[in-house]
């Protein structure tokens, strides 16, 4: 039987479950309420803390906090976590906050997500796969992110705004309102700035649903239509063009209003 290779300067309460192969670094710390799974490594000056639950294969480089209560004056001492999958890279100073009982409780990050430096997911935020956030990106609370969703360095989102699949958000960015899937949005306040076309193509989209994508954007943004009537016609394409349900279910939902 192996056991988790725990630097003698570490500090891990013996009530922590911590998988066989998990490495600590000198000078973190874990509190009681954490469990990390099997592969995962967390390096020096790592604060894990709270009822936290990190997936397999995660790699937490140094000086991240994880798991510490939000930042939201309402918080009041309630059970939160924080809850993070599989195969996630998290880079140096990365701060992730618990949820708050004034939502769902709990903060959630998926699986294969990069969250390069000094990324900041707030209280009750909801984060998917394959998610790209480079330095400095900032999530108010409640705030959710579809999966491949790329946010660019130093963008910052207001609470309970929406960033859909496969949007990307050009760094400097400040978004107070919902990032459709597919699109591309700039700029303080963020406007449309076209398709993601070239990130759709890396994922293997094909050149019909990417231009189907198109006609979509230009419904939305070119024709002077109301957000209903685009919707409407946007729908009478999914069938040909399934890709784009994606897209008609973000906008159907109830949100802060789209990006336009």
């Amino acid at each position: 039987m192996t056991m988790p290779l725990i630097h003698p300067q570490a500090l891990v309460d013996p009530r922590a479950e911590l998988a066989d192969d998990v490495e600590v670094g000198a000078f973190s710390i874990i509190g009681a309420q954490v469990r990390v799974g099997a592969g995962s490594v967390i390096g020096p000056h790592v604060i894990l803390t709270g009822d936290t639950t990190l997936g397999r294969n995660n790699r937490i480089f140094q000086f991240c906090s994880i798991g510490e209560i939000s930042q939201d004056k309402k918080y009041g001492g309630e059970p939160v976590t924080t809850t993070i999958g599989d195969n996630n890279t998290i880079r140096e100073y990365v701060t992730i906050h618990a949820g708050t009982a004034q939502d769902r409780g709990d903060t959630q990050i998926g699986d294969n997500n990069w969250l390069l430096a000094y990324t900041h997911i707030a209280h009750d935020c909801v984060v998917g796969d394959h998610t790209v956030f480079s330095n400095g990106a900032q999530l108010s609370g409640h705030v959710h992110v579809g999966d491949y969703a790329t946010m660019g360095g130093f963008s910052g989102v207001h609470q309970h705004c929406r960033i859909g699949a496969h949007a990307m958000v050009a760094g400097g960015s400040i978004i107070v309102q919902d990032v459709p899937p597919y699109m591309m949005v700039a700029g303080y306040p963020a406007k449309p700035a076209g398709v993601n076309s070239e990130g759709l193509r890396r994922r293997g989209f094909s050149a019909e649903d990417i231009q189907a994508i198109r006609r979509a954007y230009k419904t939305l943004y070119r024709e002077g239509l109301t957000l209903r009537e685009a919707r409407e016609k946007i729908a009478q394409e999914t069938s040909p063009f399934p890709v784009l349900e994606i897209l008609l279910h973000f906008l159907e939902a109830e949100g802060r209003g789209i990006v336009r």
